[in-house]
């Protein structure tokens, strides 16, 4: 992770004819904060996740300002109280407090880049949610279908796009798979390889904060006299000069975070994938059905459908579903009281 190096000022103390300027605070609400009742239920624990993210991103921005200022303001008070010692040693204090804070900004930074790729598995958990809604749909017009009229030629219809919509589901479950687990590892590393650059880098600042605590003369004096003039001024800037020599030459020493995912081709799956047609990234259907049909699954539960559908019989007392007391045939998916008012008006029941 790159080491971000920049001119440090001297002295965090606010210039006169600046003092009016404000920075503007950051507002991160926005309207795209109402889509969460709009995400598919696969969605919902990612989105509420990266939400909360969002406000903690904020808080470490909102924090960071704050010790900026408080970092200005103890400087300024140090030079009120027309003590040269506090007044230089609170002066270059408050510059490392200042850069404590920056690095609060840079780790916002940071998380904005995890955020971001955690989005990328929101994404595709959303995209992959209406292939598992569609194959329960035509499940259920097949159980349906079965019931009220199991001798419909639309059910061989239904069957084999049955076995279409399983086909990409299979695909998309993958293609899911394979997308979780490499951005979750990459966002992650981003995330805690953060952590530590922060908080290194605060070690070093705050080590030499201590350092320039020790240029301040605590003896206690009798009325009457005073202290020694301050000859640390050179001091406390040599204490700059170390932290910022310090920070330039941080490198990270971090465990590395392995990673298989380099093999994943065009789709999120091995090898590429399905070459030109079939399923693209995220379970969405382009191309024809040809690459569906030489897909296991297809083969075999076609297989399974053809030998069984347009041969259906009913016997007398009825054959589908399970019996209950009497011969009453029970449907294989819950009725309302008007679907088996039709359903007997039939005489299927």
């Amino acid at each position: 992770m790159p080491t971000r190096v920049r001119n440090r000022s001297l002295s965090v103390r606010s210039k006169k004819e600046s003092s009016s300027e404000k920075s503007v605070p950051k507002h991160r609400f926005t309207m795209a904060s109402l889509r969460g009742i709009q995400q598919p239920d696969l969605s919902k624990k990612l989105f509420k996740l990266i939400k909360s993210e969002n406000h903690a991103i904020g808080a470490y921005e909102s924090a960071g300002r704050e010790r900026v200022a408080i970092a200005q303001q103890l400087s300024e008070w140090g030079e009120a109280t027309g003590d040269d010692a506090i007044s230089e040693v609170s002066d270059k204090l408050g510059v490392l407090m200042a850069e404590i804070a920056e690095q609060e900004d840079l780790y916002a930074q940071s998380l904005e880049e995890y955020r971001g790729i955690l989005k990328q598995i929101r994404n595709t958990e959303s995209s992959v949610q209406p292939s598992r809604d569609h194959k329960v749909k035509v499940s259920d017009e097949i159980a349906k279908l079965k019931y009220k009229e199991p001798q419909s030629t639309k059910i061989v219809q239904l069957e084999q796009e049955l076995v279409r919509a399983e086909a990409q589901s299979l695909v998309a479950e993958a293609q899911l798979t394979n997308i979780t687990r490499q951005k979750f590892k990459e966002a992650y590393d981003i995330h805690f390889a953060a952590t530590i650059e922060r908080a290194e880098k605060q070690i070093i600042l705050a080590k030499q904060a201590r350092r320039m605590l020790n240029l301040l003369d605590d003896t206690p004096i009798v009325p009457g006299d005073v202290h020694p003039v301050f000859e640390g001024t050179d001091a406390t800037r040599q204490v700059l000069n170390d932290a910022e020599d310090e920070l330039r030459n941080w490198q990270p020493n971090l465990e590395p975070i392995h990673t298989n995912a380099g093999s994943l081709g065009v789709g999120a799956m091995p090898g590429g994938g399905l070459s030109g047609n079939g399923i693209s990234q995220y379970g969405s259907e382009v191309g024809q059905d040809a690459n569906l049909q030489e897909h296991p699954a297809y083969r075999e539960k076609t297989a399974r459908s053809r030998s069984g559908s347009g041969e259906r019989r009913v016997a007398s007392g009825g054959s589908l579903g399970s019996h209950g007391g009497g011969g009453e045939v029970q449907p294989p998916y819950p009725m309302t009281e008007a679907e088996r008012r039709e359903v007997e008006h039939a005489g299927v029941i």
